[in-house]
């Protein structure tokens, strides 16, 4: 993912301009070897749990399938439910995972090579009538499984957070009016995000996070 124009373009705004100084070059780490079905698998697995927690569970799942690389989905959908279950997944969680995997077979959850011929909001449209895959979930693989550069989640606690630290605002900024406060950031709307997420842990280590 280029940086240098994307920097350049972030420092037209002094405050940016500030954060990237102290923060440093941007180390977005793309997971360009993950296809989008298991970027999908482990972001359920993540879901609402402590990221240690997380990958304790995708342990033992992947420990279910001895010899694959990752789980294939076919494998999946022929697991019985207390084996997964017996990994950490939830019943909501479980549901949510066979629908990833049938939904893969089927063509909807495209390869990585697929996903190259797809627009963001067309990834965004097909992955979130998935079960369980919400527009955040697919934001994140198109961010950091994908290297898509233009992405924006407004959705997104910590990016909100991190615009109204920078600022030195009072309340974070609504979804709506993020996004348009975005368009100025485009095309690397990626990279603003990265830094925002930068923004938002200093705030957090200064003990000064928004409720909000």
């Amino acid at each position: 993912m280029p940086s240098s124009a994307a920097v350049r373009l972030l420092c037209r705004d002094e405050r940016f301009a500030a954060l990237i100084s102290r923060v440093g070059p941007p180390l977005i780490q793309v997971q360009r070897q993950r296809s989008p079905y298991e970027a999908l698998i482990r972001a359920i697995a993540h879901q609402q749990l402590h990221g240690r927690a997380a990958e304790a569970i995708l342990a033992r799942f992947s420990a279910l399938f001895p010899g694959d690389a990752f789980p294939d989905p076919a494998a999946v959908l022929a697991t019985e439910e207390a084996a997964l279950r017996g990994c950490g997944f939830s019943g909501g969680k479980i549901a949510a995972l066979r629908d990833i995997c049938a939904r893969t077979l089927d063509g909807t959850v495209p390869t990585r090579r697929e996903s190259l011929r797809l627009t963001d909001e067309a990834l965004i449209e097909r992955l979130t009538g998935i079960r369980g895959v919400g527009r955040w979930t697919v934001e994140m693989l198109l961010i950091f499984t994908l290297g898509r550069p233009d992405v924006l989640p407004v959705d997104d606690f910590g990016v909100r957070e991190g615009y109204r630290v920078l600022h030195g605002l009072d309340a974070q900024p609504k979804p709506k009016a993020l996004a348009e406060i975005g368009l100025a950031w485009s095309p690397h709307r990626s990279m603003a995000t990265w830094y925002l997420y930068r923004a938002a842990e200093e705030a957090r280590k200064q003990g000064s996070v928004s409720r909000a």
